[in-house]
């Protein structure tokens, strides 16, 4: 069983920028592949980036240049530093992990970002 636990959200003002941790704890050796995604106000989830074991990235169209997502294998976690925020980005973030055809979620952190 994996656990995933954000920290790193809360409030900012536009154009401030926020950093978000995930750390998963239990069986997630080998290639695996860490996200983040996000759900706005009546909005789907959405994928904002991911990250493979080897550090190969993918971003979402409207957070390339702006976001930045990262790893530390050693200590199973993942981040993303969200910079030029903007009010469009308020959202729940949620941590993802991949482990060959098992997904894992954590329980999602808000951020806010007020114009």
């Amino acid at each position: 069983q994996v656990q995933l636990v954000e920290s790193g959200g809360g409030l900012v003002q536009a154009g401030g920028s926020l950093r978000l941790s995930c750390v998963a704890s239990g069986s997630i050796f080998g290639d695996n592949v860490m996200g983040w995604y996000r759900q706005g106000p009546g909005k789907q989830r959405d994928l904002v980036a991911i990250i493979t074991r080897g550090g190969n990235t993918n971003y979402a169209d409207s957070v390339k240049g702006r976001f930045t997502i990262s790893r530390d294998n050693a200590k199973n976690t993942v981040y993303l530093q969200m910079n030029s925020l903007k009010p469009e980005d308020t959202a729940v973030y949620y941590c993802n992990v991949q482990v060959g055809s098992y997904i894992y979620w954590g329980g999602g952190i808000l951020v806010t970002v007020s114009s």
